[in-house]
Parts: structure tokens; sequence; C-alpha cells
């Protein structure tokens, strides 16, 4: 998935700050353009630590690699962006709002 289309994702219904609502039209697409970079940075995040995970201790006993089959990879390879999306959806961890903080007032 590239970046831009990452940011898709943020354009459904997500939990908008009272302050964002009221800055209007302006400020709620500034918000989100805020959650996608902030989406796209948990999606990055998720993906080093599931490697990171895959990486370590998942030889068995015999020595044979018991990663898995093609499928439970492929979810493997969904998990961050599914995890990423379901952060954003709900609000995000705050440095969206941080970021649209700091947008807004260079605007100003």
């Amino acid at each position: 998935m590239s970046g831009l289309n990452g940011l898709s994702s943020v354009t459904g219904a997500i939990a908008m700050p009272a302050e964002v609502r009221q800055a209007g039209k302006d400020g709620e697409e500034t918000y989100r353009a805020a959650l996608g970079f902030e989406r796209q940075m948990l999606q990055e995040l998720t993906k080093t630590m599931a490697k990171d995970l895959t990486a370590t201790g998942t030889s068995g006993d015999d020595g044979d690699d018991s990663s898995g089959d093609a499928a439970t990879s492929a979810y493997g390879d969904m998990l961050p962006g599914t995890l990423a999306d379901s952060l954003s959806s709900a609000g995000g961890l705050g440095l969206a709002h941080d970021l649209w903080l700091s947008m807004r007032s260079a605007q100003s």
C-alpha cells in the first residue's frame, strides 16, 4: 500500500474532537490529513514490530521454520494496516490532534 492510499482509509466516519468540528470544513480536512499521517506512522511502527516478532523465536524445536503457510503470512501482512485503521478510526493516539494544532497555528 502506498502512502497516499493509506490516507483514503481515514475519509470515513472518525471521532473528531469538538474544537476540530467547530473549526469547520477546512479544520476537519486539516485534521483528516494529520490523522492520515498518524495512521501511516502507526502502520510503519506495527510493521516493524511484526517483523521483530516473526524474526525471533519462531523456529520449532527440530530447527524447522514454523512461521506458517502462505495464508498465515498474508494475514500477518494485513495486520499492521488493520491495526492502524482501527486506531485511526477511533481518533488516533493524540499525535494527529497535536499536529492539527501546529498546522492551524502555522496557517494563521
